[in-house]
């Protein structure tokens, strides 16, 4: 178990015992303390390999089936046939299928076509040709047999990809835009910083026990394209007066059931010092982060006891040796879509394109028929997004028409995306997820079929966020319009959240106090609400601008 550095703390502990290792509070104070405490995570791939795999599922304890093996991208499934009324009074044996989920991370959100290829072989052979795109640059299959993991994971690293810590209490997959070091207008290309922190620290046992799961965002984007305002630790491109380009540094940010954006701490970081400073704010994290609570154990609880000030004297005196300079705020993201999709120039002559599955869901044999148009337009590039969606980097211009045909043949979506495909996302739902309580996915689609048949003519950018429960993996808070599962007069239905955004309108949605819209009513009321806004808005206004000066009564 990685130690703290011998120091003396500038801070004080919190008033009552947290499991704050920086204080000598090592003790367990919760069972999920307890199992990391006694086994790294890492190191259940071992008894997955040469056990588990073997002897099948029912050879597997629970402190590994529902914890440990999710430092490799394992969660086991919803079993079939369990309605969502039942999700918070059955014990997890009960909701437990003989399958897993199992997430892909593509740090940086890239894939070679060797890669992408790969992971449409794998979808097909062994996920019944599941895949989805995830809104953190993953790609998740699902009906994984533990018998089938480790000769997955052979093939993913002999291409270079890798499931090691997509889940669990450590660093998750690394954000980074999708058009970094082709867009004409980017500030500084994250690319390398992302690859240094990949090849550096994931796997390092001296960070696989932190606290809680920790996010990280790197982008360069002048569109601020990675959603900078929910991890919790962001590097987001700035040009300092002097010193030229580099990042401005936030921390803090998180959505689920207690939404915190996160905070400035107004020091600059240049390329070469993000890795080191990306540890630094790591470190931090394992050694004071609160760890006797899991509803408090993220890095956002210690963000907003402390302050960006003591944070960031923590983090230059403790961690770094030395001051950060002062740094220039990011000025605010042009307006419009932020997601890529289209025909846009590379700053070499070349062209990217992106495309728009419906809410992420793609499968293996698209994946497959998407390699192949990849290769035919020359490219060997395809970027996942933040916005469940991808695009083709480095098009021969000659080839883009054909590509962007293809591309329309898939049902993905370039130049014939509307509004609603391109701004609704929806996490992975009943379908699948032991925590969700409605439909996702498949709810989502027909909606985003209603809305373009009922509002062909719409063409402003709007986010309709769908989630099947308060976890906001589909980030409800900062949607335009969220919709959180839940239960409504004995049916499925979603509560709503109202005037959220990132970038331009950053800020949490309000929620409509009593509001709960059956699952049937949903097609009706997110018309009525978007008819409104459309009728009522004034010159370059945005949805979350109009929805917090609408009137309550044109919000129902």
């Amino acid at each position: 178990m990685a130690q703290t550095t011998s120091r003396t703390p500038i801070v004080e502990p919190a008033k009552r015992p947290e499991g704050q290792w920086a204080f000598g509070q090592r003790e367990p104070l919760n069972a999920n303390e307890k199992l990391k405490q006694e086994d790294d995570g890492l190191n259940v791939r071992h008894r997955i390999e040469t056990v588990y795999a073997h002897e099948g599922f029912a050879s597997i304890p629970g402190e590994d089936l529902r914890g440990r093996m999710r430092w490799w991208g394992l969660y086991t499934q919803r079993r079939p046939g369990i309605d969502g009324g039942k999700t918070a009074t059955l014990e997890p044996h009960e909701l437990d299928d003989e399958y897993f989920m199992l997430r892909v991370r593509c740090d940086g959100g890239t894939l070679t076509l060797q890669q992408l290829r790969t992971v449409a072989g794998i979808s097909q052979e062994f996920g019944r040709g599941t895949a989805d795109i995830t809104d953190r640059q993953n790609i998740q299959l699902h009906w994984i047999r533990i018998e089938d993991v480790p000769e997955i994971w052979r093939r993913l690293e002999s291409v270079g990809l890798t499931t090691q810590e997509a889940c669990g209490d450590v660093p998750r997959v690394i954000l980074g835009s999708p058009v970094a070091g082709v867009a004409a207008d980017e500030i500084v290309d994250g690319t390398p910083a992302i690859q240094a922190i990949r090849d550096r620290y994931i796997g390092d046992p001296a960070y696989s026990n932190l606290p809680r799961k920790f996010k990280t965002a790197i982008s360069g984007s002048p569109h601020q394209d990675v959603a900078h305002e929910i991890n919790d630790v962001a590097f987001v491109g700035v040009v300092h007066p002097e010193l030229g380009p580099g990042f401005d540094l936030w921390v803090g940010g998180a959505l689920s059931t207690n939404p915190m954006l996160g905070k400035r701490l107004g020091a600059f970081v240049t390329l070469e010092q993000v890795p080191e400073v990306w540890c630094g704010v790591v470190g931090i994290f394992r050694d004071y982060g609160y760890r006797r609570l899991r509803t408090r154990a993220r890095l956002k609880f210690l963000v907003a006891d402390w302050g960006p000030e003591v944070f960031r004297q923590v983090l230059e005196t403790e961690y770094l040796g030395h001051a950060l300079p002062d740094g220039p705020a990011p000025p605010p993201p042009p307006t419009g879509n932020r997601d890529h999709v289209g025909v846009h120039p590379q700053k070499d002559g070349l062209f990217y394109v992106g495309a728009a599955p419906t809410v992420g869901r793609v499968s293996g044999p698209v994946l497959t028929a998407l390699a192949d148009l990849v290769e035919e337009s020359g490219s060997d590039r395809v970027q996942l997004t933040t916005e469940q969606k991808l695009v083709v980097l480095d098009v021969e211009p000659q080839r883009v028409d054909t590509l962007v045909d293809g591309l329309e043949s898939l049902g993905l979506r370039v130049r014939t995306a509307s509004s609603f495909r391109r701004g609704t996302l929806a996490c992975t739902g009943i379908e699948f997820c032991k925590l969700a309580i409605v439909e996702t996915k498949g709810r989502a689609t027909a909606l985003i079929g209603e809305l373009e048949e009922r509002l062909p003519t719409f063409d402003q950018p709007i986010t309709i966020n769908v989630n099947g429960c308060p976890n906001s993996c589909a980030r409800i808070q900062t949607a335009d319009i969220g919709l959180k599962g839940a239960l409504a007069g004995g049916e499925e239905g979603y509560q709503v959240h109202l005037g959220g955004g990132l970038g331009l309108t950053s800020g949490l949605g309000k929620t409509l106090r009593g509001l709960r819209v059956p699952a049937s009513e949903l097609p009706d009321y997110v018309e009525r609400v978007t008819r409104r806004f459309d009728e009522q808005r004034t010159p370059g206004e945005v949805f979350a601008q109009w929805a917090h000066r609408a009137d309550e009564e044109d919000l129902r």
